[in-house]
């Protein structure tokens, strides 16, 4: 098999111990390609490149050099969307159809962070007499992105796209489980013209490459997605350097349903909400809060969408692929074993085809009842295709079981009630709250990010470029 190398200094390179990874495909449990097993030498070596050029030709570039570079590699990604989603989907074993999308959104972070470079501010401030003070933004220097397995493009959009358009330099650590998309962005970014070095790719485990990544004294900032228990080892590791962290962590995101909602268009939503990504993503809608009124007949409906749903290989493009790997699956079939052992009732669920490889990683969606409000099935992040149900009398029982994780990244809310909307939209504590919708089409212009274990810092949008820069206040005394 073909050995995917570290990208270092515009150079691929093979680990520096010579050791490789296998990646094995979700959908049959079969290995199809091997990784360069990244050490702290080979993140010495990427942080020493991407100083390079940070204080070389991309540090010297102009804001609107920068965003000339990354509107060409915009360009190019889109042009080369469905190689990208092939990549994606045998990576992840997620359906071709919701690869695509990715891959259309990695195109679209990069046109929205080109035409972003140019257009980030300072401000002049009010000050005593024969002064003038004004405020600048810097980038950091370089900076390091540990990027996840659950969507490798999208997260590396959002991360390093804003990160180059304010002039940094990067080095990125992908998840060992799913990263040939990210390496394959790297030969386009050269191809777009960014100067050598601006941007670096290390493979390998997180325990070795993204540890080394996270406590190397050459990083200015640390981008980190993925579980809350691996954020807080980022932030004590990059604490030893006293770099600043962004975290975008866990979730266990409610959605809100009243008896005065537009069940018609609810439905669809709450399903794919939790189905995307066969339920491995943050932002997941993994719990449904239902009004006592309407909560029989809105189960009902949901019992007969989530039978609906077929799960198989990613080129069979159905509702629902497999996990990312067998440790994933074995975490999902332990929180469905404790609701079982618990008493905790499966409404419904869906259906892995026969044609799907016995050694692949499925789980079938599934929708559980009148899960208790203190159960770790209410409480605890599954990563995985299983709703939980629940019902509320009133708005305060809907609120306190919306807030009644240790989570606070998404919520949803279907309500016809502008009041209502308005009162639970201030007092859920979430990082985003979509009303009568969820997820807004995936919202590359919207700021993201959570509070409490969720996180803190914000990615997408504009707001991301204010994390990845640093404000210097400049006073000049004139008379």
């Amino acid at each position: 098999m073909e050995e995917a190398r570290h990208f270092i200094g515009g150079e691929w390179c093979a680990a520096s111990g010579g050791e490789t990874i296998a990646v094995l495909d979700p959908s049959d449990g079969q290995p199809f390609t091997v990784l360069a097993r990244g050490t702290a030498a080979d993140i010495d070596a990427a942080v020493h490149a991407a100083r390079r050029a940070f204080d070389g030709a991309w540090g010297a570039a102009s804001a609107a050099e920068r965003g000339r570079v990354l509107y060409r590699l915009s360009m190019l990604v889109a042009a080369r969307q469905e190689e990208l989603a092939q990549l994606e989907a045998r990576d992840t074993g997620k359906p071709l159809k919701q690869a695509r999308g990715d891959a259309a959104a990695l195109a679209r972070y990069f046109e929205f962070y080109a035409g972003a470079a140019d257009k980030l501010h300072g401000e002049t401030l009010p000050y005593q007499s024969g002064y003038t003070v004004l405020t600048i933004r810097e980038p950091h220097g370089v900076t390091g992105h540990i990027v996840p397995w659950n969507y490798p493009m999208q997260i590396f959009g959002r991360s390093v796209g804003a990160a180059l358009a304010t002039g940094n330099a990067c080095v990125v650590k992908p998840a060992e489980d799913a990263c040939l998309s990210v390496l394959r962005v790297a030969e386009l970014a050269a191809e777009a013209g960014l100067p050598v070095g601006a941007l670096n790719i290390v493979t390998g485990y997180g325990h070795e490459a993204g540890a080394a990544l996270a406590r190397h004294p050459g990083i200015d900032h640390i981008s980190f997605t993925g579980s809350p228990e691996t954020g807080k080892l980022v932030t004590q590791m990059a604490a030893e350097n006293h770099v600043p962290v962004t975290l975008e962590l866990g979730g266990k995101s409610p959605q809100i349903v009243f008896a005065d909602a537009d069940l018609d268009a609810a439905l669809p939503v709450l399903v794919s909400a939790i189905v995307q990504n066969a339920g491995q993503t943050c932002s997941a809608g993994s719990r449904v809060l239902i009004e006592r009124a309407i909560y029989e007949p809105l189960l009902d409906r949901l019992g007969n969408a989530f039978q609906a749903l077929r799960v198989g290989p990613s080129h069979a493009d159905l509702d629902c692929g497999p996990l990312i790997n067998a440790k994933q699956q074995q975490r999902v079939w332990d929180f469905l074993s404790d609701a079982q052992h618990d008493g905790i009732a499966m409404a419904a669920h869906g259906e892995v085809i026969p044609e799907a490889p016995e050694s692949g990683f499925y789980q079938a969606p599934t929708l559980l009842r009148d899960v208790p409000a203190g159960h770790r099935l209410a409480c605890d992040e599954v990563f995985g295709p299983v709703l939980a149900a629940m019902s509320f009398s009133d708005e305060d029982e809907a609120l306190a079981l919306a807030n009644g994780t240790q989570y606070g990244l998404v919520a949803g809310i279907w309500t016809r009630d502008g009041a209502r909307q308005m009162r639970l939209a201030r007092r859920v504590r979430s990082g985003q709250v979509f009303i009568n919708n969820y997820g807004a089409g995936g919202g590359v212009e919207l700021p993201f990010g959570g509070v409490r274990h969720s996180g803190h810092g914000r990615e997408k949008g504009f707001e991301a470029l204010y994390g990845f820069t640093v404000l210097k206040t400049i006073a000049i005394r004139h008379g």
